[in-house]
């Protein structure tokens, strides 16, 4: 529906416009010729300037040749919501625009070695057609944002995309912010992959013999990069998916922390930080002066009285460098597809390890010109299918299904 061409782009837009402005406005058709060409005008400038195909950035040959014949979005136009293509606006409305697929889940809650506990809500989907036995059921380890959960509309379109496919997902949730209790006065940080392994082992005893990758949205993907450049080849992991990574933390506080993206995005997030810690401050009062913590006004202030703090960096710069996932892409050892738009205030172009991606043969990155933070909303109404949903999609199936084609084309 948002692949249009030239002509059929301009001819609704115009049957649209006459639908909606009389013929007589301004006492002749002066006003409608005006309106149709800007209209014609805009939509030239959109297909032009907007509409482009993503930047595909892979060193291997064959990983290009398959994501080529198995996830042919990455190589397609892809056409923004043509009233709402700039990346701020994507990213402050697809929250309210896009829907939310109804998803039953199944909780549980698994014990670490510290004594804390995280929460993991669990998809089945018993009655999948296409993988009856759920021993051999591919699974797919979600993670979301910040302070993300199973709840947000993201994670619940990519469990719907799943849920088609057939397959389980488990979504990852981080301490203490999916309504469990702390049980220790430790949450998360994206450089401490300690709680990614312990899910992971466990997921993975759990269904030894199903196929089980990973798919990583904002500080999940960053979460999720850091732990795949430590692990290398040694995870039960078979791929993996990374959707608006921040790839390098020091540019990303730096573009947040700009007087717009302050206003827009920086201290709402903050809120949110100390909202997720305020219903455990009995708990982290035992080692945090939480009067502090929550007079933050910022990311980085957060991060230097609380985050760096409890996972023990001298400093806050050694937590953003620990943090940053551009330091470990080299490592990385198993097939992993990254989506990022260059106007992502939260990760900025600039900031994309391009360089780094093309030394390493199990990366692809695919960048679009437009898209946001975790917006990438498409067509003139986009309540459901957004592209990076799509890009999920194609992914997994093709990972799931033809996997093993990778090393052979």
């Amino acid at each position: 529906a948002c692949a249009m061409d030239w002509q059929v782009l301009t001819r609704e837009l115009s049957l649209y416009l006459e639908s909606q402005v009389r013929v007589g406005l301004f006492g002749s058709g002066v006003g409608l010729s005006l309106v149709l060409g800007f209209g014609v005008a805009y939509a030239c400038y959109y297909l032009s300037s907007i509409a482009k195909k993503p930047q595909l950035v892979a060193s291997n040959d064959r990983f290009c040749r398959f994501l080529e014949e198995y996830c042919p979005v990455v190589t397609e136009t892809y056409y923004p919501t043509i009233w709402c293509w700039e990346g701020r606006v994507q990213t402050l409305l697809r929250p309210f625009i896009t829907s939310r697929p109804q998803v039953q889940y199944r909780n549980e809650l698994i014990k670490t070695a510290d004594g804390g506990q995280i929460s993991l809500d669990w998809f089945d989907n018993g009655d999948s057609l296409y993988y009856p036995d759920a021993s051999t059921r591919p699974t797919v380890l979600l993670l979301p944002g910040l302070t993300g959960t199973s709840k947000e509309s993201y994670i619940l379109h990519m469990i719907h995309q799943s849920e088609t496919l057939g397959y389980r997902c488990v979504v990852f949730n981080n301490r203490g912010i999916a309504g469990e209790d702390l049980l220790t006065p430790r949450t998360y940080c994206a450089a401490n992959t300690e709680d990614l392994e312990a899910v992971i082992h466990h997921v993975h005893s759990l269904h030894p013999a199903a196929p089980f990758m990973a798919a990583g949205v904002s500080m999940g993907g960053m979460l999720l990069l850091n732990y795949l450049g430590k692990t290398g080849r040694d995870t039960p992991l078979m791929a993996a998916a990374i959707f608006s990574a921040g790839w390098n933390v020091f540019e990303s506080v730096e573009s947040l922390e700009k007087p717009l993206n302050w206003l827009l995005f920086n201290y709402y997030l903050t809120t949110c930080l100390q909202s997720s810690i305020s219903r455990h401050r009995q708990m982290l009062e035992k080692l945090f002066d939480m009067d502090l913590v929550m007079k933050a006004r910022t990311v980085r202030e957060f991060d230097k009285q609380f985050t760096s703090v409890m996972f023990g960096y001298r400093t806050i710069d050694d937590y953003y460098e620990d943090a940053s996932p551009c330091r470990k892409l080299k490592s990385v050892g198993i097939p992993v597809l990254c989506l990022n738009s260059v106007d992502d205030v939260f990760s900025p172009g600039h900031a994309i390890p391009v360089e780094t991606a093309k030394q390493n043969a199990n990366v692809a990155l695919v960048l679009t010109s437009c898209g946001g933070h975790i917006g990438f909303l498409e067509g003139i109404w986009p309540r459901k299918c957004t592209y990076m949903d799509r890009v999920f999609k194609q992914f997994v199936q093709a990972m799931f299904e033809h996997g093993n084609k990778i090393f052979s084309m």
